[in-house]
């Protein structure tokens, strides 16, 4: 086999592993982002009053949020969002949200609703940071402003690690998963997650440094991300903490389709912030 035979395979075969390579990141992508541009709704169609923001991340992306006021507010829920959508789905959130007597920040993550910008897990980490400091100076730049994140599905990820970053008075975790190679070896379990996941999202390793009070939900008829990867955080999570089971299944559990929920977070919240 002459020397340039060897040279055109060895080309093939790098072409080849680059493509698959591609294909993998972008496989990867496509199952952790569903970024939506156009919003839908807002908390004015619920009858709120609120506050367009633009802020920007550390690393100079812009980004957008909705601020809604109340005017006789303990604190200020600050929520991260699913995968999924915009916050333009979760107007009717802050609604709900509101009445527990705080005031409620919706932000986008970056390539989301009117953030600019392309979603990575860096990437939202420094959105959610940024989104807290908006809410800081709401505060008075407060050094312990009276701040509970709330985070569904990977926003509850994206919660753990901004409760890790920065000082919140308590922690909200609805239908989170463990890491992305648990529930990955779950819904893909041909694939080598662990070896070729460019994502880790590993709310198991950092939720046990969390002290401040916790709140886990998840529902045992979840069918996205299963039950047990919900129980595995929570058993993780140092003391104070409590669990809720929602009903229904991933995309309809919450308070709305489970009341026992929404009492244990009224009291919760009343607790974490009085």
């Amino acid at each position: 086999m002459s020397f340039w035979t060897m040279a055109q395979r060895l080309i093939w075969v790098i072409a080849i592993l680059a493509l698959a390579w591609l294909y993998l990141r972008y496989f990867e992508w496509k199952n952790t982002f569903y970024p939506a541009r156009e919003i839908e709704a807002t908390p004015g169609d619920f009858g709120l009053a609120f506050e367009e923001v633009l802020f920007v991340a550390e690393d100079g992306v812009a980004l957008h949020g909705w601020w809604v006021p109340h005017e006789e507010a303990k604190g200020t829920i600050l929520h991260c969002h699913g995968n999924a959508g915009n916050i333009g789905d979760r107007a009717w959130m802050a609604a709900d949200l509101h009445r527990l007597g705080v005031n409620v920040f919706l932000f986008d993550y970056r390539g989301y609703g009117r953030s600019r910008g392309f979603p990575s897990e860096r990437g939202v980490y420094r959105d959610a940071r940024a989104a807290y400091e908006v809410v800081r100076a709401r505060h008075g730049d407060s050094e312990s402003p009276p701040v509970i994140v709330h985070g569904q599905s990977l926003g509850g990820v994206v919660a753990v690690q901004l409760a890790l970053d920065k000082p919140v008075r308590g922690l909200v975790v609805e239908s989170a998963f463990s890491s992305v190679a648990d529930i990955g070896e779950i819904l893909y379990p041909w694939l080598p997650v662990r070896l070729t996941s460019a994502n880790h999202f590993d709310a198991l390793r950092k939720i046990a440094q969390i002290r401040v009070p916790k709140l886990f939900a998840h529902s045992p008829h979840d069918d996205l991300i299963p039950y047990a990867l919900g129980r595995r955080l929570y058993d993780a999570a140092p003391a104070p903490k409590e669990f809720v089971d929602l009903e229904g299944g991933h995309n309809d559990a919450g308070w709305p389709t489970s009341p026992a929920y929404w009492r244990a977070l009224d009291a919760w919240v009343c607790g974490v912030l009085r």
